[in-house]
């Protein structure tokens, strides 16, 4: 799948948005992919499932370790196209944590999917859960990329897309001194 067959769903979905967004991380854009409004499409998450799936295959992982909200649907995805199974860790008190008796084996070969990597942080949060537990973390791999080149999240990324938004601190951001609403669409609570 190439990256403008991946951007022409968001855009068929009306999930690529404009606005004043502030994202998971804390930051403020111009820019917000609503990856849910893809994934609600069965059709849809099936095919990027296989797509990220066919990216990471080689990497032969045993189980699928996704964030929730936002990366179980194309975790599960991607697991059912690697024949593995699929687990998701949630947010206590502020920190991802494995729960549900979902457990990792010491040595497991992990891969770790989201839905949208913007700085990496919260894929960085995943591959440590991951080796705490541990697992062997072998890759991370993200419908969409839009954190570019910069992103680092300690091991291989593989990505469907790039997108390209500036994303500024709230303290330096242009959307905020021209006094553009701000909307907080991400599922991961704002402080």
């Amino acid at each position: 799948m190439q990256p403008a067959q991946v951007l022409e769903r968001f855009t068929t979905c009306a999930a690529l948005l404009e606005g004043h967004f502030q994202l998971s991380a804390g930051l403020h854009s111009a820019g917000y992919l609503q990856c849910a409004r893809v994934l609600q499409h069965p059709d849809h998450a099936t095919e990027l499932g296989e797509a990220l799936a066919d990216k990471v295959r080689n990497w032969e992982p045993s189980v699928v370790l996704s964030p929730a909200l936002g990366g179980i649907v194309i975790g599960h995805e991607v697991a059912r196209a690697l024949g593995v199974r699929a687990i998701f860790a949630e947010r206590r008190d502020g920190r991802l944590s494995l729960r549900r008796g979902f457990q990792i084996a010491y040595g497991e070969r992990a891969l770790v999917v989201e839905d949208v990597v913007t700085t990496g942080g919260s894929t960085q949060e995943i591959v440590a859960l991951a080796r705490e537990a541990g697992a062997n973390v072998v890759a991370a791999s993200a419908v969409i990329n839009r954190g570019g080149s910069s992103v680092d999240v300690g091991v291989p990324l593989a990505v469907l897309a790039n997108v390209t938004w500036a994303a500024y601190k709230p303290e330096s951001c242009p959307l905020c001194t021209c006094g553009v609403p701000l909307t907080v669409p991400g599922s991961r609570p704002q402080s």
